[in-house]
């Protein structure tokens, strides 16, 4: 009897919590309409040249946080957040890639990194190589090395950019222009001394040296940078902060060396110096806000350290000016960070930050010569569920407790992770805790200190010029192919006709060339 009146308690509840409009069947009726209205529109598909091209990387944005973000963007508008729209919701190409690695079923950043930026799967742990690369031996790079879009593009005469949450030398940023046998090679202190007697470069040097022109580099990682021992700027009594490079060479002064007498290249450490920037006088912009990662987004200082979107604006400020176009690699990394220590509040406060990054970037670009692709690189064992009503917060209890142990849970819950907790033998009752706490780490099933990467499938939503070529599953490796296709770089350029305007190309150029041939023998006849 208690079972069943509890049953239509909750019944009654659900029932009140849905909105009066959403009660009318024509309400969704006629969203229905409109959403078949725009998909009937897509079939005059954009088949112009990109000029720019942008990638914004989720790292470890799996669908469920997809899901969870848009929900959590809703509520911070107070709303209920289910029927909120993310900025990438808004895209009409969606696909899914599939994320394996060469040796992995469940990936790394590292090998995924190489796949949609190289176009070649790898092996987990290797960046700009291929999979003959065997994870940590220098011996086996040579001749393996890969190219990444970033470089054809550089090559094409457009500028390139970075953008990253994380250390510009981190997985994800790397494989735009390093080729390393080990991710983990930030600097050489972090590398066996064979790697360094065999020839092999750290990857911050690499990030200097390989394609010293690249204008914009924005994110953390300063203390790779400086000679051993070097005090940070920033964190003078902080040791973990100081410089690691035994080489004692200090590589801002090797990137400002390296660059032309007539251009103006910019160092920065914070926001002040960045804003401070006439950003119409800059050719080239680094800037690294923090020894390590940068700031949690929940947990940033506005003074010092600017946003994801901040950065995004300035680099597309910066770039906008070469005539010839641009590419842009934006990653939101922490994303991925916050679900590995179970703190899932700080990851999707992070997701939430890419998709205002995403919007800030819909305004400076049109789709009519920008392709704009979000992706992510894998997805985590994050999940959340517990039959809640609609509207209930995203980081609060689920409605009932369990039928086991009769203790509430958390809607959102890991697959494994640091937040296994056992007190007296029992799992721990979450309602003793301040689950509510941005450091606070979810209930997992299974413990470990850091919690895994998913090996789902993730989401490809893309806009723009030939973003209908991201259109079903794909593997991982095929998403900088269509993205050279689209701008016309790379080896795959058979398809842009010599002296064809830069804005058509393909069945629209096809189109184009008839009419104009109908119009000459008019003329002439």
């Amino acid at each position: 009897m208690r079972a069943l009146l509890f049953t239509l308690l909750i019944k009654a509840s659900l029932s009140s919590l849905v909105p009066e409009r959403e009660k009318d069947p024509q309400f969704w009726r006629q969203q229905a309409q409109d959403t078949l209205k725009r998909a009937l529109s897509l079939q005059e598909l954009n088949t112009n040249v990109a000029k720019n091209v942008i990638l914004f990387l989720g790292d470890g944005m799996g669908v469920s946080t997809v899901t969870a973000a848009r929900i959590l963007k809703g509520q911070l508008r107070n709303n209920n957040g289910e029927e909120t729209v993310l900025e990438m919701d808004r895209f009409p190409f969606v696909a899914l890639s599939k994320t394996y690695n060469t040796n992995a079923q469940v990936p790394d950043s590292a090998g995924t990194a190489t796949a949609y930026l190289c176009g070649v799967k790898a092996n987990e742990g290797t960046v700009g190589v291929s999979a003959a690369v065997t994870r940590s031996q220098c011996n086996t790079t040579t001749g393996n090395q890969v190219t990444s879009i970033l470089r054809w593009a550089k090559e094409a005469g457009k500028s390139v950019g970075v953008v990253t949450t994380t250390r510009v030398n981190h997985a994800t940023p790397s494989a735009a222009y390093a080729h390393s046998a080990d991710r983990d090679w930030y600097s050489d202190n972090e590398m066996p001394p064979e790697a360094i007697q065999q020839g092999c470069k750290d990857i911050a040097h690499q990030l200097f040296e390989n394609i010293p022109d690249i204008e914009v580099i924005m994110g953390g990682g300063r203390k790779y940078m400086f000679p051993k021992n070097t005090s940070d700027v920033e964190y003078p009594n902080e040791e973990k902060y100081r410089g690691t490079r035994l080489d004692g060479r200090n590589l801002i002064d090797v990137w400002r060396k390296k660059k032309p007498e007539d251009k103006n290249a910019f160092y920065v450490w914070n926001q002040t110096e960045l804003m401070k920037l006439d950003l119409n006088k800059v050719d080239f912009l680094l800037g690294l806000f923090e020894p390590v990662d940068m700031v949690y987004e929940l947990n940033r200082n506005n003074e010092t350290d600017p946003s994801l979107t901040k950065m995004v604006e300035v680099a597309l400020k910066i770039l906008q000016r070469n005539p010839l176009g641009f590419f842009l690699l934006v990653e939101g990394g922490r994303i991925d960070h916050g679900h590995h220590e179970g703190k899932a509040k700080q990851a999707l406060h992070e997701a939430v930050e890419m998709d205002r990054a995403i919007g800030l970037a819909d305004t400076m670009t049109s789709s009519m010569d920008t392709l704009t692709v979000v992706t992510a690189d894998h997805s985590h064992v994050f999940t959340f569920g517990g039959y809640t009503p609609r509207g209930n917060s995203i980081f609060g209890l689920a409605p009932m407790q369990s039928d086991m142990d009769k203790k509430p849970f958390t809607s959102i819950l890991y697959g494994n992770g640091p937040g296994y907790r056992v007190v007296e033998g029992e799992r721990e009752n979450v309602s003793t805790v301040n689950f509510t706490d941005a450091n606070y780490q979810a209930q997992s099933a299974v413990p470990l200190r850091m919690e895994t990467h998913g090996g789902e499938d993730v989401a490809i939503f893309a806009k723009g010029p030939m973003a209908h070529l991201l259109h079903g599953v794909h593997e991982q490796n095929y998403i900088p192919h269509v993205m050279a296709y689209a701008s016309c770089i790379g080896e795959n350029k058979d398809h842009c006709h010599s002296g064809a305007p830069r804005s058509l190309s393909g069945p629209l150029l096809t189109v184009t060339s008839t009419l104009f041939s109908a119009l000459l023998l008019r003329l002439l006849f």
